[in-house]
């Protein structure tokens, strides 16, 4: 059996010798000391030999089996750091190299406005309507009833409100101004809020409208509150926003939720005179829409209007973005134009 041994020895060592790589090296282990191997057949005959020859014969077995791991073992590291440092070579990086691109998202430019919008008033004492109380779907109770507008109305037809469909009295909201009723309902005065979010009207789109956009809804109800009051207010936000070097003018209005009414307008920065796209030639931009809450709102939500009184005020988020940043066709903040959004 000894003599085995050293047969089965000097064979492995004579293929370690000539193996020239690291899988030749892992199939000689397989070959001579896996469980299956001949070293192990072998050792299973110890058990028929004397106490004396399974001692000597024994320690030689294990003696040459350490020896062959300690082979395979330094020319199985040989080979590894061979191979490592070819592959390291073949895949060596040029450092000089410009590193990858990786292009980051910005803040859409209406998100950049209304940010904006929301952090004047809220310096300025007004705190934010929570969602619960400003549905972008709505019912025409709250649209358009509460609102003090007629039931012939104009704005309650098809072709200027979207109507959700086999629900009754049920709409795409066409104002931020239903959210004044929500709160007033919920809140006593004194009152002092805005609401951001987004309307729907049934319009033609061009590069002044959209049939969805972006409103910011103010309402400010308290004892003795005046016009002069609402001007102070829509002024300093005007001078913050703007600058106090951007012309502004109010115009009377009317709308059926405020008495009196006006229209703030902002003198447009890309006129071009009468062929301008952006103001149809006027020199002019409507920013907002304004009033004095109407006595019927005040009644219709439980507030007495001998006591209390306030104003409310709706401004378009994109008109003022658009006279913020120069941008002379509101369809640009839905088109998703990389080349547009980037710049900001």
């Amino acid at each position: 059996m000894k003599e085995q041994l050293e047969n089965i020895y000097n064979s492995a060592k004579s293929d370690i010798e000539k193996a020239q790589t690291m899988s030749e090296i892992d199939e000689i282990r397989l070959k001579y000391l896996s469980r299956k191997g001949e070293f192990n057949s072998i050792k299973k005959g110890l058990k028929d030999l004397s106490d004396e020859d399974k001692r000597v014969v024994g320690a030689f077995a294990n003696q040459i089996t350490q020896d062959l791991e300690s082979m395979l073992k330094e020319k199985h590291d040989l080979f590894y750091q061979k191979e490592l440092n070819e592959k390291l070579q073949k895949d060596k990086i040029d450092i000089t190299l410009s590193g990858k691109y990786i292009p980051q998202g910005k803040v859409h430019p209406l998100t950049i406005t209304t940010n904006e919008i929301v952090s004047i008033f809220q310096n300025l004492g007004f705190s934010v309507v929570t969602p619960d109380l400003s549905p972008e779907v709505e019912t025409e109770y709250y649209n358009f009833d509460m609102l003090n507008v007629p039931k012939d109305h104009p704005a309650r037809d098809v072709q200027d409100t979207f109507y959700v469909k086999d629900m009754d009295g049920v709409v795409l909201r066409s104002q931020t101004s239903g959210a004044q009723i929500h709160v007033m309902e919920n809140q006593k005065p004194p009152i002092k809020v805005i609401s951001p979010g987004r309307v729907y009207r049934n319009e033609n789109i061009n590069a002044r409208k959209n049939n969805f956009f972006h409103q910011i809804e103010g309402l400010y109800i308290d004892k003795d509150i005046t016009f002069g009051d609402l001007k102070g207010v829509l002024n300093e936000f005007i001078r913050l926003y703007f600058g106090a070097s951007r012309p502004t003018r109010f115009r009377s209005s009317f709308f059926p939720f405020t008495e009196p009414s006006a229209e703030v307008d902002v003198q447009c920065i890309m006129c071009h005179g009468e062929g301008c796209k952006t103001c149809s030639g006027t020199g002019w931009l409507e920013v907002l829409g304004c009033g004095m809450v109407d006595v019927n709102v005040l009644k219709g939500v439980g507030i007495n209007p001998e006591v209390y009184s306030g104003f409310a005020f709706g401004m378009g988020v994109e008109r003022l973005a658009m006279l913020k940043y120069a941008i002379d066709d509101i369809r640009l903040f839905f088109n998703d134009d990389k080349r547009f959004l980037e710049q900001f």
